[in-house]
């Protein structure tokens, strides 16, 4: 495979190093507004470059840092002539040609120590030494310093990018038949065969210092015996001497030429490599022969580390230490930088599917991988960005995206809902009669990705029927989808391995599993083999283990030290929400309390799954400034250790039953859903409070004395029924979720409190928790039921379902159901806020849906061939109408049905009490009690 070009940065550096200054400029951008809404703006950059006699700035503006400071560069190379060219030779042959030269040419031609080469700063530091030692460095400081070298080493054999030990042996050969230079016979030194000039070694001297003083580096052991734990190790770094001694005891090696050097391991500027000694090798200096031998089975050094062989990408021998030390073209000083169990336990987070989610949002226990993709509050780097570096991380080819369009003629006007997540149907699930033509409806776009090994085999192929009706959001969900299912097999790894199963084909996905084990061999033999099945205890791998249960999630967080009053403005599902919170683990005697992770200000999506279970619950349980605390469930031991940067090695060995997590949460901040702030924005009053309205008109117009909401939610339609004078005695609300009653509890708690004061009789109020598509006697035969914009938010097949339970066993006098009409979202679409991130398109393909969370959006036709269905099978009458709009084409904003029981249909039906009152009574009024 050919070498890609490097990129216009890389070239600049080449020749500029650190002359090559950039200036990011950060500014604000307009990108329109809704009527009735602030104006919205975006960060967006823009980069000046300074290079000596040229300066360049672009010209607009750029979505991302990095693309700004590229197009600068590229801007400068085209002033300069300067073509970027790959120079890398095709044949292993000219590679092996080329490896010699370049060896030899570091140390025969003495302007080399003028360079910025960070091989320079080897060579000073041991030009400083006396007799034999003097310019004497090793091999391996050459492989760690120079890309070419081992770049040139992959020429000759692919192997080589996956073994230092290969890498070794190609330099060592080629060092012998190198000229001008001495390689020892039984080590692994070099050095000039003539002595250097003292011009030359002034020079390098005053270039490239070494240490002057004493330096303490803290690093990591990883020992290579899984069952042992990572420990803090401090390399002391003094007298000036070579840096890899010092390593190289401990290591317990024989000298600093028998130390291996990694790649650089987590980000590019970073000097952060795994040392490890050399087995006992011995090598043919013959490039056809290249072998590497060792002596002796039972030798320690000849025993993979399986855990630094996963972090590196390489195959690493023996115990191996984690340091950050190094020379860089743009420093002259050694560089050094601790490295704690916390930047280890970071970078095996980093390899994980949801690890950068949770690293770019710098928010370790309280971030999730969103389950859903939503462009108006996505936070942190995008689904492609996490899955390309996640294929990085895990040395894998870059992500194959295939995105294609959809024709119109295949689908129809439900058919795409690209606003947050939500697919478009199929056409099998879709009226035939409602299908649009090529004239009215744009074409959508579909994505498949294709995951592949490094040799381009395929590991993972999704492709899925799901269309959206722009391209980038085609890619961005698709992303999303093969990183939740990454994720979800790497929670499986702890699994033993003969109960480890590999789906070769699963909703779109497509494994193959043979190629995919055998890729994953190491992270398996990781994650899969430490003997525990507790993710509670396995500190080794601690927080990849996960092999627990799916989280109930509705469970409700118990609150202590609750503090504000309530505002009334509380987090419901869909509204962005902003939050401040510490994260501390506090020792059970309360003797210590460690503050692990804390945010000023973090935002994030209710109901998207971008929080954990424990805190999304806290958090919609408070009003906007009202604080609360919480004790969560503990993480994993290297969760722990990867948030706690400033006291890792005090908690490394805590006992987890000694301690628990503390979570301190105060809610600053809450937006309301996007389809929310559209009604209000653009009708008056919002839609809400016009479907309050019809409904009201109806239970005075019947004269109705109880009323059962059906899928209340946070009791939204209760509590504006008690601001209207009604005919009402007895509310009922039912609803699956427990935080929504929850809310909806203290809600309607707090306004019947207030009526009976100044009220001789007020309504009773009664909530359950239950499904309904399941019936209870208690809620048989009441004058009026409600469903209103709930049935979307369900699957077609249970919207079908709910029907008919409620006509044919709940059977109310009077049931009202709204859901959006389809029709209408155009025009909502076009006055809506536009995407942050991409220009307004007027052929987008078909309009999304209102909210993510939406499941179906009908047309009129759609909604009214379901209702009538029901009507004429459970003997109701049923009306159409609707609120927002004028009810012209293309209909009312929200359309409403109204089913009508018919006389004849009246006749009692038996009620078996005890089989059919599956629903848990959760609040009541009077005498209630509030759910906590």
């Amino acid at each position: 495979m050919p070498a890609a070009a490097p990129t216009p940065k890389a070239v600049l550096h080449q020749r500029f190093g650190t002359n090559a200054r950039y200036t990011v400029e950060e500014v604000r951008e307009a990108v329109g507004g809704c009527p009735g809404l602030a104006p919205q703006t975006r960060s967006v950059y823009r980069c000046a470059l300074e290079l000596p006699g040229l300066s360049v700035a672009t010209p607009g503006t750029f979505v991302r840092k990095k693309d700004a400071e590229q197009a600068a560069a590229q801007i400068a190379l085209d002033k300069l002539g300067i073509q970027p060219i790959a120079n890398i030779p095709s044949t292993p042959e000219e590679a092996w040609d080329e490896l010699i030269a370049r060896i030899s040419g570091f140390f025969i031609d003495e302007k080399f120590l003028s360079s910025t080469h960070p091989l320079v700063g080897h060579l000073s530091v041991t030009l400083r030494r006396t007799g034999d030692l003097i310019g004497r460095i090793p091999l391996s400081a050459i492989a760690a310093c120079d890309v070419k070298v081992n770049t040139l080493c992959k020429v000759i054999d692919p192997k080589a990018e996956f073994d230092p030990l290969l890498v070794l042996s190609f330099m060592y050969n080629a060092a012998k038949q190198s000229p001008g230079v001495l390689v020892s016979d039984t080590n692994f030194w070099i050095q000039s065969q003539k002595p250097y000039s003292p011009e030359a070694v002034d020079m390098a001297l005053k270039r490239w210092s070494g240490t002057s003083d004493p330096v303490e580096v803290e690093a990591i052991l990883v020992p290579h015996v899984l069952e042992d734990e990572p420990k803090i190790v401090r390399v002391n770094l003094r007298d000036n001497e070579h840096y890899m001694s010092y390593v190289a005891e401990k290591l317990t090696a024989s000298d600093s030429s028998h130390v291996l050097v990694s790649r650089t391991i987590g980000k590019a500027s970073s000097e952060i490599r795994l040392y490890f000694a050399a087995p006992n090798v011995h090598f043919v200096s013959d490039i056809s022969k290249n072998v590497l031998a060792c002596h002796g089975d039972g030798d320690i050094n000849c025993q993979v580390n399986k855990r630094a062989s996963y972090i590196s990408g390489q195959t690493i021998y023996g115990d191996a230490l984690l340091a950050n030390i190094g020379y860089t073209r743009r420093d002259s000083e050694l560089r050094t930088e601790d490295v704690n169990l916390c930047t280890y336990y970071r970078i095996l987070l980093g390899k994980l599917p949801d690890g950068n989610c949770k690293m770019s949002r710098d928010a370790i226990l309280a971030a999730e991988l969103p389950s859903v993709y939503s462009r108006f509050s996505w936070k942190g780097l995008s689904p492609r960005d996490l899955l390309c570096s996640f294929c990085r991380n895990q040395r894998l080819s870059e992500p194959l995206f295939a995105v294609s369009r959809v024709s119109c003629g295949m689908i129809t006007s439900a058919a795409s809902s690209e606003e947050r997540g939500a697919p478009a149907k199929s056409i099998e699930n879709q009226h035939n009669d409602d299908v649009r033509t090529e004239e009215e409806t744009p074409d959508s776009f579909k994505c498949e990705v294709k995951i592949c090994s490094r040799k381009q085999e395929i590991l993972v192929e999704y492709s899925a029927a799901d269309t959206w009706s722009k391209e980038s959001d085609a890619i961005q969900n698709s992303s999303l989808k093969v990183l939740i299912w990454f994720n979800n097999y790497f929670k499986q790894l702890n699994t033993k391995m003969d109960k480890l199963y590999l789906s070769e084909c699963t909703d779109g996905f497509k494994i193959h599993p043979n190629i995919f084990l055998q890729e994953f061999a190491m992270c398996l033999s990781v994650y899969g083999n430490t003997g525990c099945n507790d993710s509670g205890t396995c500190s080794a791998v601690g927080p990849f283990s996960m092999d627990t249960p799916e989280k109930h999630l509705e469970s409700t967080t118990t609150l202590t030290n609750i503090e504000g009053p309530d505002s009334g403005v509380f987090p419901s599902h869909g509204s962005l929400t902003c939050i401040s919170y510490t994260a501390s683990l506090v020792m059970k005697d309360k003797a210590k309390k460690y503050l692990l992770e804390s945010h000023n200000e973090f935002e994030f999506e209710i109901g998207t799954g971008a929080v954990g279970n424990q805190l999304e619950s806290c958090v919609t349980q408070l009003t906007v400034n009202q604080a609360a605390c919480f004790v969560a469930e503990l993480p994993p031991k290297d969760l722990i250790l990867a948030a706690a940067s400033e006291f890792s090695h005090d908690l490394s060995n805590v006992s987890r039953e000694s301690c628990l997590l503390e979570f301190s949460v105060k809610v600053l901040q809450v937006t309301e859903p996007l389809e929310d702030r559209m009604e209000k924005a653009l009708f008056s009053p919002p839609l809400s409070k016009q479907r309050v309205e019809f409904a009201v008109q109806h239970i005075n117009e019947l004269h109705a004395t109880t009323l059962v909401d059906f899928g209340c939610g946070s009791g939204s339609l209760l509590d504006s029924l008690l601001e209207h004078p009604t005919t009402l005695e007895k509310l009922v609300g039912v609803d699956i979720s427990r935080k929504g009653l929850t809310r909806a509890a203290k809600s309607l708690h707090q306004k019947l409190s207030k009526k009976s004061l100044v009220q001789a009789t007020v309504p009773t109020a009664v909530l359950y928790h239950g499904s309904i598509t399941d019936f209870d006697s208690r809620l048989y035969g009441f004058d009026i039921g409600t469903c209103l914009e709930v049935i979307e938010h369900m699957e077609e097949d249970q919207a079908s379902l709910f029907g008919n339970v409620v006509l044919s066993s709940f059977r109310p006098t009077v049931l009202i159901v709204s859901t959006p009409n389809y029709e209408y979202n155009p025009i909502l679409q076009r006055s809506a806020m536009p995407n942050k991130d991409d220009e307004a398109d007027e052929n987008a393909g078909p309009c999304k849906f209102r909210n993510h969370d939406h499941k179906f959006e009908w047309t009129r036709a759609q909604f009214q061939c379901w209702a009538t269905d029901l009507a004429v099978k459970h003997n109701y009458s049923v009306e159409f109408c609707g609120v927002g709009g004028s009810g012209e084409e293309p209909g009312y904003a929200s359309q409403i049905a109204v089913f009508r029981r018919m006389a004849h249909n009246v006749e009692a039906i038996c009620l078996n009490k005890d089989q059919d009152q599956p629903y848990e009574l959760l609040w009541e009024w009077p005498n209630a009690s509030i759910p906590v």
